[in-house]
This record gives structure tokens, sequence and C-alpha cells, in this order.
């Protein structure tokens, strides 16, 4: 009899065990704990992930944090990059693979002060332009490129100004454009007095020179690992699902993020407008990487004449097979 018992006892305790076990999943954000990251703090929060037995871990990023070098490190399993970034780092020898694209649209512009005098690009040579650099620097290179304009200054250049993660440059008359996310920093400009309408702005988006931004990569070793790829179609369903949830409740999304700011640096006012904004990129999105927004993506990368950002055609940077499962 007693021995019955422990032996259903010690099944019993097996079973809750393995119902309890839930797959670890570690997420490096590409920068702080902001709205620009909603879709993923509200999946955590509402129990999206748990829902598919997952135990998530979000990182924050900052400045000196580079997702790649975290992934590489074995920090994360899954990382938020810029595909510029994340196919420099492939062709320089680090594998890493697009599996979903949340964002379906570009968020960055340039940003300039109407007193410069630039109405157009044709305006920008014998200008300073503030530039993002640690793999931000690659969409903008490649424009310039596309342009025809050096960045090596001269009258017939652009001086680049290596621009911290702020709008100093622009309000402090260091450069006459600087670098900004519709999401961001744009908004900072506007909150230092500076009136929208002594704004001049170029989204990269309505250039043609748009590269896709904050998508999910892993590294393509763990591809091979049947497990590892459920694993993540999990993540990635779960995650699709905090963001069409962030889009549509983007106040109370906010309020999530701001929940895990462990800073206490970001605003009610900044973050809800942030999320608004944010929405407008995500809209559209299931989750899947468009082949054609990657192609167009590659296209720009290389169009940079003697000096394009990558060099040769990428093969492997990215598989649908992960959003197919996470979809179907």
């Amino acid at each position: 009899m007693m021995k019955s018992m422990k032996l259903a006892a010690t099944a019993l305790a097996l079973t809750s065990g393995a119902a309890m076990a839930q797959d670890e999943v570690t997420l490096q954000l590409k920068w702080v704990t902001q709205a620009q990251f909603a879709g993923y703090y509200v999946a955590l929060e509402q129990g999206f992930y748990e829902e598919e037995n997952l135990d998530v871990t979000i990182k924050p990023g900052g400045p000196d944090i580079a997702p790649p070098q975290v992934i590489a490190g074995g920090g994360a399993d899954v990382i938020v990059e810029w595909m510029p970034a994340a196919l420099a780092a492939r062709e320089q020898g680090l594998p890493l693979v697009n599996i979903a694209q949340p964002f379906k649209s570009s968020g960055m512009m340039l940003t300039c002060l109407e007193e410069s005098g630039i109405t157009s690009p044709d305006d920008f040579p014998g200008n300073t332009l503030g530039v993002w650099f640690f793999g931000n620097e690659y969409p903008f290179l490649s424009w310039m490129s596309t342009l025809g304009i050096p960045t090596e200054g001269g009258d017939d250049g652009v001086e680049v100004l290596k621009q911290g993660f702020n709008v100093d440059p622009l309000l402090q008359n260091q450069a006459a454009c600087i670098s900004t996310m519709t999401y961001n920093e744009y908004w900072q400009v506007i909150d230092a007095g500076i009136g929208e309408d002594e704004l001049i702005t170029f989204k990269y988006e309505d250039q043609g020179v748009a590269t896709l931004e904050d998508g999910l990569y892993v590294l393509e070793e763990n591809l091979s690992d049947e497990a590892f790829k459920d694993k993540m179609a999990r993540f990635v369903r779960a995650s699709m699902k905090g963001w069409k949830w962030a889009e549509e409740n983007p106040e109370e999304a906010a309020m999530i993020v701001l929940e895990y700011d462990e800073t206490g640096a970001q605003t009610e006012q900044h973050q809800i407008r942030m999320m608004g904004e944010v929405a407008k990129l995500t809209a559209g999105s299931n989750g899947a990487l468009d082949p054609a927004d990657y192609e167009r993506t590659v296209e720009t990368l290389m169009g940079g004449g003697s000096d394009p950002v990558i060099t040769k055609e990428p093969e492997g940077a990215y598989t649908l097979d992960i959003t197919d499962m996470a979809l179907n």
C-alpha cells in the first residue's frame, strides 16, 4: 500500500513538474525600455508568453549594448535589430537570420532646422549632419551613396557628426540636420521648444531608401534544432499577439511599458505619443517578413557605389519557416 502511494505521489510530482516547466527565452532589445518594444512587454504582462508555455526574459539595451555581440556571446536567444546592422554583421561572419519582421515601415528620418536653408537633399552638401553610429549609420551612408554625396566633408560633401543618442546637436546648432525616429527624437526636438513649422523632415521611407528596422534575429546554427524552431514559433506568435493588442490599446500598452521601465526615465506623455507612432510602423505586419521589403533593403545597402554597406547578395539571411509555423 505504502509503495503504491509513493509511486502515485512520484507520478503526480513528475506530471506537475512537466506542466510547470516552461521553455526559457531571453530577448535582447535594441534600446532602452520604451514603447518601441511595447509588443514584447504586453505579451509578457498579458500572459501571452505564458499561454505558449514560455518563460521570457526581456533585456533592455542601451548606448553600450550591441545586440549582435550579446547573442554572439550567448547572452540572448533572440535579438531585436535593424536589418542593415544584421546583414553587415552576417557578412562579417556572425550568421544572424531574420525569423520575423514586426515593423513593416521605417521610422527613421533626418530632421533639419528650416533656418539652415535645406529644403531638399540637393541642399545637403556643405552642411553638417548628425548621424548615429554603432550599426545605425548604415541606412544613412547608403542614402548618401545613392545621392552621390561624399561623407568626408568639403563643399561637395557633408560633414558627418557622430551624434549621441540625443538631439543636442540640433538644439546647439552644431548640425543643420540630425537623425531622428518618428516615434522618439523628433518629439524630443518639439518638446525642447522648436515648433514643427521650424523643421524640415526627410523620411527614409519617402526618399525610397528605407531599410527594415526592428526585426527578430537568431543565430543560424540554432535553426537546425527543431525544438528551438518550435520555441521561436511560439515566441513570435505570442509577440505578434502582443503587438496587435498594443496597436488597438495604445494608452494601456504605454502604461505597461512604464511599469517595466526600471530607470524611471520615461514619461507618460512621451510613451503614449511614442506608442501611437510605433503603431503606424507595425500596422500591416502579421510578423512575416515580406521578401520584397527584404530585397529593397538589400538593394539599398548594396547600392553604395565604391563603398557599399554589404558587398554581395546575402544567402540564408532570413527564413519564413518560423512565421509559417507561428501563423498556421
